[in-house]
């Protein structure tokens, strides 16, 4: 037997040793996410057993919220990232307030802001996320123009440990306010290498805006996203992913535009268990080609 010969036949031995790898990675369930403040009730019951359905359910990743003076749901980051790993989940990504309101120990945007990106990297964030502007915090557009120089700021900080930096939007960033549009405002004012946005798909919608048009007009700024869908009611309220009216498909075919690497599934509000909600979600997420 020729060299030739022998390569051919160890390239052939490899290249069928490495089907069923290929066969179970193409087979495997999608990567879905879920963003806790959907469970926020059970999570400050029972975080442990809590965070053991939502693996049972097929998650594999979960944004935390509510995080203060260095603990994630009650826990230190040790303590958490440690949980976390025992039940095959991830948290790639968490949410953080500036602290100007509410939440205003440290570990806020203005208050110790490297503790919490310290801890952050600790459990594994490669986001942190300002995750709500209250309302007497937002008052005018010179408001935003702040928050602006502050999330550059921030993002400095983050990028500093290799964590990117996000602000989350609800509708009223899309309501005009001194005759300016907030959102287009914190887009502009902030570098698109340290801000980056984590649209949520439901008030983006709710507010008349077309995400895949602000993927065009924004692409690579959008790495994270929020599925939450719409209730077909006059109201308009929240529903499980897949019972609504937001056409989830269309806004993923554009991802590469947006720059997508993780979504979360999100319901602020439900009708039944969020439990229970959040399984619907995750079943009918698993029928859309992502």
């Amino acid at each position: 037997m020729n060299r030739r010969q022998v390569l051919k036949i160890s390239a052939l031995a490899t290249s069928t040793a490495l089907l069923p790898s290929a066969r179970l990675l193409a087979a495997s369930p999608k990567r879905v996410g879920l963003q806790l403040y959907t469970l926020r009730e059970d999570m400050a019951k029972d975080p442990d057993a809590t965070l053991k359905r939502v693996a049972q359910i097929g998650y594999k990743e979960v944004e935390s919220f509510g995080y203060g003076d260095g603990k994630f749901f009650g826990k230190t980051p040790k303590q958490y990232a440690a949980l976390l790993k025992d039940l095959g989940l991830s948290t790639p990504s968490g949410h953080y307030m500036t602290g100007n309101v509410m939440m205003k120990g440290e570990g806020t945007l203005t208050n110790n802001w490297k503790r919490a990106v310290d801890d952050a990297a600790e459990v594994g964030q490669k986001y942190m996320v300002c995750a709500y502007l209250f309302p007497p915090e937002r008052t005018k557009i010179d408001d935003y123009k702040k928050f602006a120089e502050l999330f550059n700021k921030s993002a400095e900080v983050c990028r500093a440990a290799g964590i990117q930096f996000a602000y989350h939007n609800h509708d009223f960033e899309f309501q005009p306010l001194d005759g300016q549009m907030p959102y287009d405002l914190l887009l502009t004012n902030t570098d698109p290498a340290l801000v980056k946005m984590e649209l949520d798909l439901y008030w983006t919608t709710f507010a008349g805006q077309d995400p895949v048009a602000l993927f065009k007009k924004h692409p690579g700024r959008f790495p994270l996203w929020h599925i939450k869908d719409m209730a077909k009611t006059p109201q308009r309220e929240f529903a499980e992913v897949g019972t609504g009216s937001i056409d989830f498909q269309r806004i993923f075919d554009a991802q590469k535009t947006a720059g997508l690497t993780n979504y979360f599934v999100e319901q602020d509000v439900a009708k039944r268990p969020p439990l229970e909600a959040i399984e619907i979600s995750y079943k009918n997420m698993q029928k859309l080609s992502v």
